[in-house]
């Protein structure tokens, strides 16, 4: 064991070297990528199938105007999901697993909220084409706010409190 995993072990109380960490935090990402994959397929494809529904003609300009944002926003946001396995199949085996990881880390923090905003203007499409845009505007901004709150705030106050509690923490 080198010097470097040496202190890593003593100093994060695992015991597994520079590269096992480099993994189970690859593994994490991939873990983390496939929930929210999930998630983005099945709004693009529900958005991908509207047009094809007969009351589709029915909407106001401003109404396809947002449809296709949101198409084309859920499209873009499948990309960024599938970003971090690009990387990873270009790079592989050139032994630059930690910016891979690095990488792949700043990806998903950015597709987390990407999936909320994407998640928060279908609720508000759907509710404008259902019951208005008065609603629509209220409940989206409502389902905005719990959006950040759950996916912005709540992290970052977890994260200080954890590193108000114990500043060495593990990764």
């Amino acid at each position: 064991m080198s010097t470097e995993d040496q202190v890593y072990e003593e100093s994060h109380g695992r015991r597994e070297s520079f590269e096992e960490k480099l993994d189970r935090n690859w593994n994490d990402l991939l873990q983390e990528l496939r929930v929210m994959q999930t998630g983005a397929q099945i709004i693009t494809a529900f958005l991908m199938t509207l047009p094809f529904q007969n009351r589709f003609d029915d909407l106001e300009d401003y109404q396809v105007g947002l449809y296709i944002a949101l198409l084309v926003f859920s499209a873009l946001m499948t990309g960024l999901i599938l970003a971090p396995v690009a990387i990873h199949r270009k790079l592989f085996g050139l032994h630059v697993k930690d910016a891979t990881v690095a990488q792949g880390h700043r990806i998903v923090k950015a597709a987390v909220l990407g999936i909320g905003v994407m998640a928060t203007g279908c609720v508000a499409f759907i509710v404008d084409v259902v019951a208005g845009d008065r609603l629509a505007l209220i409940i989206g901004g409502a389902v905005l706010v719990v959006m950040v709150g759950l996916l912005w705030i709540l992290p970052r106050v977890l994260k200080h409190s954890a590193v108000t509690r114990n500043p060495n923490p593990r990764t």
